[in-house]
């Protein structure tokens, strides 16, 4: 474990032209959502050789994000796609940052201060290719997808003010060796870890103790094919993407409840959007949740019941025209603003979202590296 001082690290600069709009300079007062000041969102380069975190502001005047800065991770990247969701993501209060370095096996923690990042520790992932995190008040989980001859796995990590400590008994395998893991993600209560499994169609879960260990693997069969990204929303209730290998018009989501034993249930069974490879799924106010659908170049919306039931909004799935293969995506805190991160166009994708469930197009920022991969904001 690698501990860090309580000091700012040096960033590389970023050009900041890429931007639609840089009317306000850096060191104007910005404001961003949430009523709060610095950063706002978050990408992760990926890059083989330097792993960065590119942050953002929100312009208060044109809603667009203006970049900042790219703040070294002290790992590496893969340089490709993740084929994940939650690469990064931040804490409760928003105000730690977790990153994946798939292409060095360790998990990097930042603090936020205004508008900058400062590295708190490194540690390593616990096994190989970690590709997803998950943070729940202090209790992290990782989900590293194996390498080689090493198998997938998940891990847990008990945060410290500064430091990530492994939890003994917490390093637990994933259904088989080869399962095309997606993602990890604490259940609203840190009682079960959840993980979906593209290549086996399954859900796998562990049970949580109190010292934070988890159980033995606990496999659920997806309802639908390729179960990728999903999210919890504000009733527990697991909301569930399904690219079905990506064949055209065939995706789908699915809702569940987590029962006590940690088995998820069916509560809306593969309800379609009639687009191809739904793969990432975020949350929005007012019980709304969208998908990210990467063959279709759209985000589909979906309304919540109080059930947990799913009802697709009455637009044909196309919710919202995105760039090239969307892919990351993330809400801002409140619940108000949809930033996708189009991997085909190296350029995130901006969105009011609106209390119909409507996405309002804001604008595009560009010049992303090829390899960038997560979206977080706040």
């Amino acid at each position: 474990m690698r501990t860090f001082d309580r000091i700012p690290l040096v960033f590389v600069a970023v050009s900041l032209a890429a931007c639609v709009d840089t009317t306000d300079s850096l060191d104007q007062d910005v404001q961003i959502d949430g009523g709060d000041r610095g950063l706002t969102a978050f990408v992760l380069d990926n890059s083989a050789t330097r792993n960065a975190v590119i942050g953002f502001h929100r312009d208060r005047t044109t809603g667009l994000l203006v970049r900042v800065a790219a703040f070294p991770t002290g790992g590496k990247g893969t340089a490709a796609g993740l084929g994940s969701q939650g690469a990064l993501v931040l804490d409760d209060a928003g105000q730690h940052l977790f990153a994946v370095n798939p292409g060095s096996d360790e998990i990097s923690v930042f603090e936020i201060r205004g508008s900058a990042l400062i590295l708190r520790d490194i540690v390593a992932s616990g096994g190989a290719n970690p590709i997803s995190v998950t943070v729940r008040d202090d209790l992290l989980y990782v989900l590293n997808a194996g390498r080689d001859a090493i198998a997938g796995s998940i891990a847990g990590f008990r945060l410290g003010d500064d430091s990530m400590a492994p939890i003994p008994g917490s390093i637990r395998p994933l259904s088989a060796a080869a399962v095309g893991p997606a993602q990890i993600e604490l259940s609203p209560d840190a009682g079960v870890v959840v993980v979906t499994e593209k290549a086996t169609n399954n859900l796998t879960t562990y049970l949580v103790d109190a010292t934070g260990a988890a159980s033995a693997p606990i496999v659920t069969p997806s309802h639908g094919q390729t179960p990728f990204g999903f999210a919890f929303d504000a009733a527990g209730h697991l909301i569930v993407s399904e690219a079905f290998g990506g064949a055209p018009g065939a995706s789908a989501v699915s809702s569940y409840a987590l029962g006590s034993d940690g088995v998820p249930v069916v509560i809306s069974g593969s309800v379609p959007d009639g687009q191809g490879a739904a793969c990432w799924i975020a949350i929005g106010a007012g019980r709304t949740a969208y998908t990210t659908n990467t063959a279709s170049n759209t985000v589909s919306g979906y309304r919540i019941r109080q059930s947990g039931e799913l009802a697709a909004f009455a637009d044909g799935g196309v919710t919202a025209t995105t760039g090239a293969m969307p892919t990351d995506a993330d809400f801002n805190a409140a619940g108000s603003i949809l930033y996708v991160l189009d991997a085909g166009a190296d350029a995130i994708d901006i969105y009011a979202h609106q209390s119909t469930g409507a996405l309002v197009a804001v604008g595009q920022v560009t010049g992303l590296p090829a390899s960038t991969v997560g979206m977080a904001a706040r």
